[in-house]
């Protein structure tokens, strides 16, 4: 192909979506990994941002700060960036006006969630008008809008008029994502039970997950927990038959931490099914650890057969078979299938994306 890649990483300095941000940095080091005969790739970066990988061509630094840099973009306004290929791991692009067909100017973007036209009430409203902004912009002059799965897809195209540039590549677990070797450690200092499953979903559909912890005997600890909200769902814990102090509410934790979590639970209980690339199932999947979610779209292209898929009314018989009788073999299906997704698989689709544009 002959040509450099320009990749925008935009979270370096300022972190807005840990996943989103630790995505991007795996993906960067899957394309530098993968880098086609002739090709290289350049980072673009917010100013003040840091940046050290090796195998970079260069860095463009930009005069804004990402706060700023993500409020001019909204307004089509990408001063210093220049054209070429630019590939941007999250809807943060110079979304402008190009010439791909004289210039070879190219502009991809990735979509990882819908929240903010699903879940708007989980968001701010200033999230929720970024968001939704930025996919207008993509709709205009985007060439291609990744999303992680079919079924996202087949969503995304109900709700704008992408047409045929959506392209599906899936993410993966953090490079390198395994249980540490302090995991005891780490579980003593976040105060968890002996024995617990791990849930992870929104107010609405956290219900069921914890009526399956009680039915199976064990501790509920939920990840992810925005602040404030702990006194909310320990009412719907003690509401599900769960007392509320075998709930257990976790914030924001690291990669390092969610490992030692993840990997001392009974087993792992996705409750949501709302249009998202599920990071957190294919965390415990990595980790050999029996993984129970809601029927949906998104959970059938990526939990497949490495899991059990239910109805939500029937969340809590399958957390009850999925810590006790059949944990040996859901440990053996997830962990093959967590296989399937990498970041060098990722970066491989990248390359053969751009080559195609």
């Amino acid at each position: 192909m002959g040509a450099r890649l320009r990749v925008v990483l935009d979270q370096l300095g300022h972190v807005v979506d840990a996943d989103q941000a630790a995505a991007s940095v795996d993906l960067m080091k899957g394309l530098i990994a993968t880098t086609p005969s002739g090709c290289e790739i350049e980072a673009i970066v917010a100013a003040g941002a840091e940046i050290e990988m090796v195998g970079l061509a260069g860095v463009r630094r930009l005069s804004l700060a990402r706060r700023e840099l993500a409020a001019s973009w909204q307004l089509g306004i990408a001063p210093g960036v220049g054209g070429g290929l630019i590939h941007a791991p999250t809807l943060m692009a110079p979304l402008v006006r190009h010439d791909r067909v004289h210039d070879n100017d190219q502009t991809t973007v990735t979509l990882w969630d819908l929240h903010a036209w699903e879940a708007a009430d989980m968001m701010s409203k200033t999230a929720v008008a970024w968001q939704r902004g930025m996919l207008r912009r993509a709709v205009k002059h985007a060439d291609a809008v990744i999303v992680p799965s079919h079924a996202f897809a087949e969503r995304l195209v109900d709700l704008a008029k992408v047409g045929e540039r959506v392209r599906v590549i899936a993410g993966a677990a953090p490079a390198g994502y395994q249980e540490p070797s302090d995991a005891p450690e780490r579980r003593t200092d976040l105060a968890l039970p002996a024995q617990y499953v791990v849930l992870i979903g929104s107010h609405g559909s956290l219900e069921e997950g914890f009526r399956g912890a009680a039915a199976a005997g064990l501790d509920a600890v939920v990840l992810d927990v925005s602040e404030g909200a702990e006194p909310r769902l320990a009412e719907i814990a003690s509401a599900a038959g769960l007392p509320e102090q075998r709930a257990h509410m976790r914030g924001v934790l690291s990669a390092q931490d969610r490992a030692s979590v993840l990997a001392g639970a009974a087993a792992f209980v996705a409750t949501s099914a709302l249009t998202a690339w599920p990071w957190r199932v294919i965390e415990a999947m990595t980790l050999g650890v029996p993984v129970v979610a809601v029927d949906s779209g998104v959970h059938r292209d990526v939990v497949a057969d490495g899991g059990m898929l239910v109805d939500a009314s029937e969340l809590a018989e399958a957390v009850v078979e999925a810590a006790g009788r059949g944990a040996s073999r859901l440990k053996v299906l997830g962990a093959d299938r967590s296989r399937a997704f990498s970041w060098a698989s990722a970066a491989e689709k990248v390359w053969a994306l751009h080559a195609e544009l």
